[in-house]
């Protein structure tokens, strides 16, 4: 699946957990925290992005 979030929305979110930037990873369809000491990655399901610290998945896999 192609994430496809509008670039208003992307301007908009930010990391729940740092209040970083999000980029779209679209090899794992995920937004991915861009600050260097977050990381976190949050699901995308049916271009709806999951920003719950719960359901991220962090930068070493766990």
């Amino acid at each position: 699946m192609v994430v496809e979030l509008a670039p208003e929305l992307l301007e908009i979110l930010s990391c729940p957990s740092c209040h970083g930037a999000l980029a779209v990873d679209h090899d794992r369809d995920e937004l991915t925290c861009v600050a260097p000491d977050c990381g976190l990655a949050y699901p995308v399901r049916d271009q709806i992005p999951i920003l719950l610290i719960d359901e991220a998945r962090r930068p070493d896999g766990q």
